[in-house]
């Protein structure tokens, strides 16, 4: 995959995504991005360790080729990425529930075996069931081991290492003493350990395989929800159909009921409602009429529409929610940071602390082969897995947590910095509102005026002009025609109908007095009077229940609003909360800056977009689906539907994720605190050494997985 970016530093640039294999902790992460940053013409790489892909944005000059052959220099095996089925974490799944099963089939028959060792065998007895032990060992072992081997040699071979080397070489080692052992029919051998060692670490690298596997498949599962293709209709009323590749903006759909959308569009003729729950996680059908969106993968419930395509394919709000959740994991919170550098130290720490073992009991007169075993003990036992796992794990089961109550998760340190939040900023329109402007009562106009209101409004991208306009439409008017149309920003739109000019906006633009409410508009045609059109936008329907259980958060509440005072007191009121009006953005900007400099932590919840400076200048920001472009990319998360529900769970989940995130560095620190010197010491054996590391990634894999229900909760 590849695709054009600004240039950077005056030289034109792309982005490449690669599939790379052999990624298995935050030290692969770190050799990967730095290595490649140190290759001409790379500007920069960043992996994301859930789908296993690593993104490099380089010089236009630099192709795939070369690219490829920088990380084979690195000692990772990756493939250009062409979509889907180049994810290569299911195939790692099923490669490791191979080898899970032949190292636990291999492991439970050589304990059988060992207990009679255990019992007390002696002599040509003990030494048979160390052969038959060894001769179920060793072909296991060579094939459970290969992704741990062929990851270590794959890192050496170019003068790396990584956490593989350590595991490969205490399994390998343990291997051969336990053959010397058996071959002079000594007293102890350790097949068991080794196997045992292997069985564990598979089943913890299974379950976090498994894990990134359910997170991208949720990726994929989103992009099938979408129709391949739709019945495409022509001038002349014929209909044909066409792929989802083929579709384009512009072009007219037929939708049949009981079909999903296979492009976003607006609906241009029919009634019916539509289920939006793929989207918004509501699952209520939604009415729609002429003028209102659709949304592609929704389905189509009661009768036909006749829908105009506004974005197809790759341009989707679907593909965009996608796209959000590929790229949650990538950014580094402080967490991921501490553990890149904690696995950057890990390797060559380790090994001088085995070898180090090794020469203080050889010193104080233990005998090689004693001493060689409480080095394979230390190498063993300090695995860092459960480091490993320690952010990552948490991050994906609170990003599907949050997915499945409407919250896209934009970047990956969000959550962190959502977590320290001790303000919420809100915009009031489209935020707090729903945005979407509805007449109060009857409209005051008479027929023709209503077929000339509606052929202004048509014309217009103003809200209200969007409310009078699908109003209208549903009481089937229609739109005269109009005439040197001229919209003026902040004012209104003006044409010619029927020989007389019409106007629709401000009321004093239009000729009316000046009104204090900003939902009020005016519409005049030729020397008629001046119609005053009132419109009301409702709160969100649990807005008040909130704006409560933020305050049970200890998170005050104030409104940020562009709007004129009445507007914003009333909304204020209901709610009962501060509030400020008539604000610009710079107003809004100066005012999260005076809070950050009182080292307050600012969580800014808006939409539009007079409210980008103060999205992207807040600590942490969300916007809602509907939000506007400049909206949604300044945003952190974003939040689906109609309920603003999902910006009090989103706090909770972040609270909750990151105090498991540290049980879980505090439970992966303790143990090593705890092992390694017990293995130094000489009290642990390699098996029970890699019982006590693999149980390690367990429980912190385990005390990941409550966040799965995070979200429901309402207390933390």
């Amino acid at each position: 995959m590849n695709a054009r970016t600004p240039a950077l530093a005056g030289t034109e640039a792309s982005t490449s995504l690669f599939a790379v294999e052999g990624l298995r902790c935050a030290g692969c992460i770190a050799k990967l991005e730095n290595g490649l940053a140190g290759v001409a013409g790379v500007h920069a790489a960043r992996v994301n360790f859930t789908t296993r892909r690593v993104s490099i944005a380089h010089d236009a000059g630099l192709d795939a080729d070369a690219l490829q052959a920088a990380i084979a220099q690195l000692g990772f095996t990756a493939e250009p990425f062409r979509g889907e089925a180049s994810n290569p974490v299911d195939p790692e799944s099923r490669t490791l529930l191979k080898a899970l099963g032949v190292a636990g089939f291999a492991a439970i028959n050589i304990l059988l075996l060992s207990v009679s060792v255990w019992s007390g065998a002696e002599g040509s007895v003990r030494s048979l069931f160390h052969w038959l032990s060894a001769a179920i060992a060793l072909p296991a072992i060579a094939y459970a081991g290969r992704p741990f081997f062929t990851s270590a040699w794959g890192a050496l071979r170019v003068g790396r290492t990584n956490m593989d080397v350590p595991i490969s070489i205490g399994v390998v080692l343990t291997c051969g003493v336990s053959l010397y052992e058996t071959i002079i029919h000594g007293p102890h051998a350790y097949f068991d350990g080794a196997t045992m060692l292997l069985f564990f670490l598979l089943a913890g690298r299974f379950l976090d395989s498994a894990m990134r596997a359910r997170a991208t498949d949720s990726v994929a599962a989103l992009l099938r929800q979408s129709a391949p293709g739709g019945h495409v209709l022509a001038k002349d009323g014929s209909t044909s159909w066409r792929a989802a590749a083929e579709l384009a903006p512009g072009m007219r759909l037929l939708v049949a009921s009981g079909e999903r959308f296979a492009a976003d569009g607006i609906v241009e003729s029919g009634t019916s409602s539509v289920d939006r729950a793929l989207i918004t996680g509501e699952n209520a059908p939604v009415a729609v009429a002429p003028s209102d969106t659709v949304l592609a993968g929704t389905i189509n419930l009661d009768a036909p529409l006749t829908v105009r395509i506004t974005a197809a394919e790759a341009d989707t709000v679907i593909a965009d929610i996608a796209r959000m959740m590929t790229s949650a994991t990538q950014a580094k919170s402080l967490y991921v940071r501490v553990a890149d550098r904690a696995a950057r130290l890990y390797a060559p720490a380790v090994h001088s602390l085995a070898a180090l073992s090794f020469l203080g009991w050889m010193l104080a007169g233990a005998g090689w082969h004693e001493s060689l075993l409480i080095a394979v003990a230390v190498l063993i036992i300090t695995c860092p897995c459960a480091l490993g796992l320690a952010v990552p794990i948490s991050q994906v089961v609170a990003s599907g947590a949050l997915m499945r109550v409407g919250v896209l998760i934009k970047d990956g340190s969000a959550l962190e910095r959502l977590a320290t939040v001790d303000a919420v900023l809100l915009d009031k329109t489209g935020t707090l509102t729903l945005g979407r402007p509805i007449p109060v009562g009857t409209l005051p106009l008479g027929a023709l005026e209503r077929a000339a209101a509606r052929a202004l409004a048509q014309a217009s991208r103003h809200p209200l002009a969007r409310a009078l306009a699908a109003a209208l439409t549903a009481e089937g008017i229609v739109a005269a025609p109009v005439s040197d149309l001229d919209e003026q920003p902040g004012l209104g739109i003006s044409g010619i109908i029927d020989g007389q000019p019409a106007r629709l906006g401000r009321p004093d633009w239009v000729g009316a007095a000046a009104s204090g409410d900003t939902l009020l508009t005016a519409f005049r045609l030729g020397d008629a009077p001046v119609r005053l059109l009132a419109f009301h936008d409702g709160l969100r329907p649990d807005a008040p229940a909130v704006i409560a259980r933020l305050a049970a958060l200890g998170l005050p509440a104030t409104i940020l609003s562009g709007d004129r005072p009445q507007a914003v007191a009333s909304i204020a009121g209901a709610l009962g909360i501060a509030a400020h009006a008539e604000l610009q953005p710079g107003d809004k900007l100066a005012r999260i800056n005076s809070l950050q400099a009182q080292g307050r932590h600012v969580l800014m919840v808006g939409d539009g977009l007079n409210d980008g400076p103060a999205l992207k200048a807040a600590h942490v920001s969300m916007a809602p689906s509907s939000a506007s472009d400049v909206g949604k990319t300044a945003a952190d998360l974003i939040f689906l539907g109609d309920r603003l529900m999902p910006v009090a769970q989103a706090i909770t989940v972040a609270r909750r994720t990151m105090a498991v995130v540290r049980q879980n560095f505090v439970l992966a620190i303790g143990y090593n605190v705890l092992a390694v010197p017990l293995a130094i010491g000489g009290q642990v054996t390699p098996l029970v050494a890699a019982l006590a590391m693999s149980g390690s990634s367990l429980i912190v894999v385990a005390n990941a997985l409550r966040l799965r229900t995070a979200a429901r909760s309402k207390t933390l």
